[in-house]
């Protein structure tokens, strides 16, 4: 580990004198060459999924792991988007010209050396370096060993690709130990790391922000909820909890709470069912839920704080929109929440108080995503307040310093 973090750092000074051409060059050689090895890509990444059928992994995990050519293109595509995006290094974002003569320039800079541990998600190996390497950054990638083919893969594709356009290969790094040990070590590499990212279930974000002694920017598991308000309109409602919940199962996007108002839940929840029924999905509700339709289960307490990542979604009823608020505040992972609803003033209170990251009104809490928000792509949802929070993208790999300009001033 510690070599790594030693050509890291290394990489860190090449990347400080690069421009945004050269970087893009680089970038679009990635796209060509993740298109163009797809084949090998997808015969690595069967073989890690043939482990995890062995393994026992669900279909949301088994989903989160699988590769073909369309995802393969789809992250090229990502790639490709984040060229078309500014740099976000070297922007001026304050200028001050001082009594004295002093100009002082506060202005945006790479973080440095970024470590990213994950799990089984092959295409955050592409995404991360990506935004890495757009904002200058080297990156040391630590993936799970659900995924470990297709990541060894994916990384070597990606050196080669910039070495060939002159870059220091070293620029993008993976950690081939998937023990926890490497994990555990790149916690305490403050001497190499400016910044620990950790990716993935509520376990693997616990533990890294317990003990990692390298600043950490939490991104967080997805208990997402959706609320059914007294005003909303029934057939829209349905649709979005439908999409939110059975678009793609095993994201931190997904619908994995319901809140449906008692004055509109006998109607609402025979129409939600029949759609959630064509995918099998299972409801466990509260005893009011489970009067307004036939076929859901009951619920405990601790359905309304878990994140499933199955097909599985819970039903709290509540009186009031106030009590909806305070239920989700308590039960969230501060992630995503929306509010469906026809009233104006009801929309705006849920937007005000409920505390995560995105907040919508009348739309699919599976927009929450660096792709979706025009970001080109993300390096996780932050669900902390300092620093970055939400999607993030090249803004939120960057940080500031300030460039003083004089003519022999002193104190």
């Amino acid at each position: 580990m510690i070599t790594l973090g030693k050509k890291a750092l290394e990489a860190k000074d090449f990347l400080a004198s690069v421009t945004e051409k050269q970087k893009n060059n680089a970038l679009l050689a990635i796209a060509s060459a993740l298109r163009s090895n797809s084949k090998t890509i997808i015969e690595e990444n069967i073989k890690d999924l043939e482990n995890g059928r062995k393994a026992g992994l669900n279909e949301g995990l088994l989903d989160r792991l699988m590769l073909d050519e369309s995802r393969i293109n789809g992250i090229a595509d990502s790639v490709e988007n984040v060229v078309n995006l500014p740099d976000p290094c070297g922007e001026v974002i304050d200028e001050i010209k001082r009594p004295n003569g002093l100009l002082i320039k506060k202005v945006t800079v790479p973080i440095g050396v970024i470590g990213i541990i994950y799990e089984a998600r092959p295409n955050v190996t592409a995404d991360a370096a990506v935004l890495c390497l757009k904002s200058s950054n080297a990156v040391i990638l630590r993936g799970g060993k659900e995924a470990i083919n297709s990541n060894i893969a994916i990384a070597s594709v990606m050196r080669s690709a910039i070495k060939s356009c002159g870059f220091d290969e070293n620029c993008i790094q993976l950690v081939t130990d998937t023990s926890r040990n490497s994990a555990n070590e790149m916690m305490k590499m403050n001497e190499y790391l400016d910044c620990l990212i950790p990716r993935g279930g509520k376990n693997l974000i616990k533990s890294v922000v317990e003990n990692s002694t390298v600043p950490v920017i939490e991104t967080g598991s997805g208990n997402c909820h959706i609320y059914v308000d007294d005003d909303a309109d029934i057939n829209m409602a349905a649709n979005i909890i439908f999409n939110a919940k059975t678009q793609r199962i095993g994201v931190c996007n997904t619908c994995e709470s319901l809140v449906i108002h008692s004055a509109i839940i006998n109607n609402a929840m025979p129409e939600i069912k029949k759609l959630l029924d064509t995918k099998n999905v299972e409801i466990r509700g509260d005893e009011r839920a489970m009067l307004a339709a036939d076929g859901i289960l009951p619920a405990s307490d601790a359905d309304f704080a878990a994140e499933y990542l199955d097909y599985i979604i819970s039903v709290k009823t509540v009186d009031t929109l106030d009590e909806a608020i305070r239920h989700i505040n308590k039960n969230s992972t501060r992630h995503s929440e929306a509010i469906i609803t026809d009233n104006n003033e009801h929309a705006k209170e849920f937007l005000q108080r409920v505390d995560s990251s995105s907040v919508y009104v009348n739309a699919s809490t599976r927009f929450t995503d660096g792709g979706e928000f025009g970001l080109g792509a993300e390096i996780g949802i932050s669900t902390q307040k300092l620093h970055a929070r939400g999607p993030m993208g090249l803004r939120e790999l960057t940080t500031t310093k300030y460039l003083v300009f004089g003519n022999g001033q002193t104190r």
